[in-house]
């Protein structure tokens, strides 16, 4: 443990001011100490000191003119963590709460969960504290262009691929291709989550929803189980959780509940996808808007929820899907959650639960799929529709997702034979970390320093 110990007191004492990135850090690091202890090449390669520290990192202002003439000033970031195994692949967000330090954690979070599809890509993400909630189309686009006019030199087909993450979506990477396109003069997969119209995989939008719903299927399989019949929690209302709730539907599951910002939605009767899909997608509105249209459903508004938690996690369920945001379901939740007998948790969000959460899930034994495994079915996608664009081909819906079933199920038996070649049978968070990173890390050192 001492090495991984030295490496994370160098870590809190440059980033401090990083605590998500830290906690992934952590998160990872802790679980690493028995293929550490089996192999010391990797401490005498210096790979945990190397993995953790981004190979480049770009930041950058964007300026933009808004609807009333004003110029607007925003911050533009790409980290470039790791692309020892393929290209950076990650995703852009635009959310005020975006950092160096939130998107560090993310790309370090994406270098393992790249790993782990099984495919050529490496890891990255980038983004921006700008917010498009309430902004105008032309807004939007005029944004998404100043952003993509610096991020062309960063990025390129063998390069980095960018895709969407929180606020951005469809109509952001249109606009951010348009761009590259018309500044580079070249139309090339430099995006993914594109448009079918120009380059746009068939399953994308429903890949990481889908995915997640594909792993808890494999796991709970593993041991005789099914998630037929079983009522679910979600959290978030994006895409992750809306197709979630869409594939538990088709499996004969019954989500209950969605969650925004704002506050949450409790639907006894199973959650009405076309609904939500009219209320988020559409309308753009509240998901107090679902409640007005829905009879039977409940909003509870956020402001009601119980201090420093998610209500979503007080409504009794079988099986919980985080797939809002970071650290969105702590401890509290975690008790609450085992004690209304909860007894499968799949996190569609990146590092949904906190480290006491996820301590208290693999305490108590029940079914547990961390994010970097459980969620890993957008960029698997991602890296299909690259394949397409490489070879000028468009596949049918069936074939990706018959492709991405075959991804997750090998996920979570790569996960779970290396939980059990360790010593730890059942602990996928043990098992997704260093299956992730010895693949990775083995590259490195073959690659030399």
């Amino acid at each position: 443990m001492a090495y991984v110990q030295r490496v994370m007191r160098g870590l809190e004492e440059k980033y401090a001011y990083e605590p998500e990135f830290l906690q992934a850090a952590r998160n990872v690091l802790e679980t690493l100490q028995p293929l550490l202890e089996q192999n010391k090449k990797y401490e005498q390669n210096k790979i945990l000191e190397r993995i953790v520290e981004p190979e480049r990192i770009i930041s950058f202002r964007v300026q933009w003119v808004d609807d009333q003439g004003q110029v607007q000033v925003n911050k533009g970031y790409r980290v470039q963590f790791n692309s020892a195994i393929g290209p950076y692949k990650g995703g852009l967000r635009f959310h005020p709460s975006v950092n160096q330090g939130i998107l560090k954690f993310l790309g370090f979070e994406q270098i393992l969960k790249n790993s782990l599809t099984g495919l050529a890509i490496g890891g990255a993400k980038g983004g921006s504290d700008f917010d498009p909630k309430g902004k105008s189309e032309m807004e939007a686009m005029r944004f998404c262009q100043a952003f993509m006019t610096e991020l062309c030199r960063h990025i390129g087909p063998t390069v980095d691929v960018p895709a969407g993450d929180i606020g951005v979506g469809g109509r952001e990477i249109g606009y951010l291709f348009g761009q590259y396109k018309r500044l580079t003069q070249r139309y090339e997969g430099i995006l993914t989550g594109k448009n079918l119209l120009f380059g746009g995989s068939l399953a994308r939008v429903e890949a990481t929803g889908y995915g997640a719903v594909y792993f808890a299927q494999s796991m709970l399989e593993a041991t005789g189980e099914s998630l037929e019949g079983k009522i679910c929690a979600v959290s978030g209302a994006g895409n992750v959780a809306t197709y979630c709730c869409e594939k538990l539907l088709q499996v004969g599951a019954r989500p209950v509940t969605v969650s925004d910002s704002r506050g949450m939605i409790h639907d006894p009767d199973g959650i009405d996808v076309a609904l939500l899909k009219q209320v988020k997608e559409v309308e753009r509105a509240s998901l107090a808007r679902y409640a007005e249209l829905k009879r039977g459903a409940r909003h509870i508004p956020a402001a009601e929820y119980p201090k420093g938690r998610n209500a979503v996690w007080s409504v009794p369920c079988e099986a919980a899907f985080p797939c809002a945001t970071q650290n969105e379901l702590n401890l509290e939740d975690a008790k609450t959650l085992l004690a209304n007998g909860c007894r499968c948790v799949v996190e569609g969000a990146n590092m949904p639960s906190t480290m006491e959460a996820a301590h208290a899930f693999l305490k108590a034994g029940i079914h547990y799929g961390p994010a970097k495994a459980a969620n890993a079915g957008g960029v698997a996608i991602s890296q299909l529709e690259m394949a397409q664009n490489a070879s000028m081909q468009s596949w049918s819906f069936d074939v990706v997702d018959g492709k991405l079933l075959q991804i997750m199920q090998g996920i979570h038996r790569n996960a779970a034979a290396t939980a059990q070649e360790f010593g730890a049978p059942g602990n996928l968070v043990l098992g997704a970390n260093i299956a992730g990173f010895r693949k990775v890390a083995d590259a490195m050192i073959a690659q030399g320093v």
